[in-house]
C-alpha cells in the first residue's frame, strides 16, 4: 500500500472527520484521480519534442502517457485538427497517492526559491491545479538527457463538495500552501 493512503486511512480520515465536523466516514473527502498534462506547442514543427515528453511523463508517472490531438485547426499557429500537441496521464488509487506523495515530499521541496504552491489553484468544487514550470525536480528524470525543459499541469480531483474541504485534505496530507 502507498504510504501517503495508508497515512490517510490511519491518521486524516479521523482527523478529517472531526475538523470538518462530518457524520459518517464516507462523507470525508479523498483523492479520487490525479491528471498529469504536458501541451507542448512547439510539437508541430518538431515531432521528437513529444516523443521525449511522452517519455519523460512516463518516467514521473510510473504509467504510460498518451499522446492528446488538437480538436480544432487553428490557422495562425500552423496547426490542424488531429494534429499531435501534448500528452497526458491519468492515475488512480495506489499510483494517484504515490505520485502525490513524490510531488509534496520529494519534488515541490526542489523547486528554486519555493515560498509554497498557490491557495487560489482550486476551481470551486474541491479539485486542485498546479502548474509546475520544470519537469527536472523529479528525481525520475535524469538532467543529461534533457534536451529542452517543459513544464506540466497537475490536476488533482478530489471527492469534495468545497474548496475548504479539498484545502483541508490537501494541507493534512503535507501540501505546503503559500500564507
Amino acid at each position: 500500500m502507498a504510504r501517503l493512503k495508508e497515512k490517510y486511512q490511519v491518521e486524516l480520515v479521523p482527523q478529517l472527520q472531526k475538523d470538518l465536523q462530518l457524520n459518517n466516514v464516507m462523507e470525508v473527502p479523498q483523492v479520487s484521480k490525479v491528471s498529469i498534462n504536458m501541451g507542448l506547442g512547439e510539437a508541430i514543427q518538431n515531432i521528437k519534442v513529444l516523443e521525449s515528453a511522452v517519455e519523460e511523463l512516463t518516467s514521473i508517472a510510473g504509467q504510460k502517457a498518451v499522446v492528446t490531438k488538437a480538436k480544432k485547426s487553428i490557422a495562425t499557429f500552423k496547426l490542424r485538427e488531429g494534429m499531435p500537441i501534448g500528452c497526458r496521464v491519468t492515475l488512480r488509487r495506489e499510483r494517484a497517492y504515490e505520485f502525490l506523495d513524490r510531488l509534496i515530499n520529494i519534488a515541490l521541496p526542489r523547486v528554486r526559491d519555493f515560498k509554497g504552491v498557490s491557495p487560489k489553484g482550486f476551481d470551486g468544487r474541491g479539485n486542485y491545479t498546479l502548474g509546475i514550470r520544470e519537469e527536472i525536480i523529479f528525481p525520475e528524470i535524469d538532467y543529461e538527457k534533457i534536451d529542452k525543459v517543459k513544464g506540466l499541469n497537475v490536476t488533482i480531483v478530489t471527492t469534495a463538495r468545497t474548496d475548504e474541504e479539498g484545502r483541508a485534505l490537501l494541507a493534512a496530507m503535507g501540501m505546503p500552501f503559500r500564507k
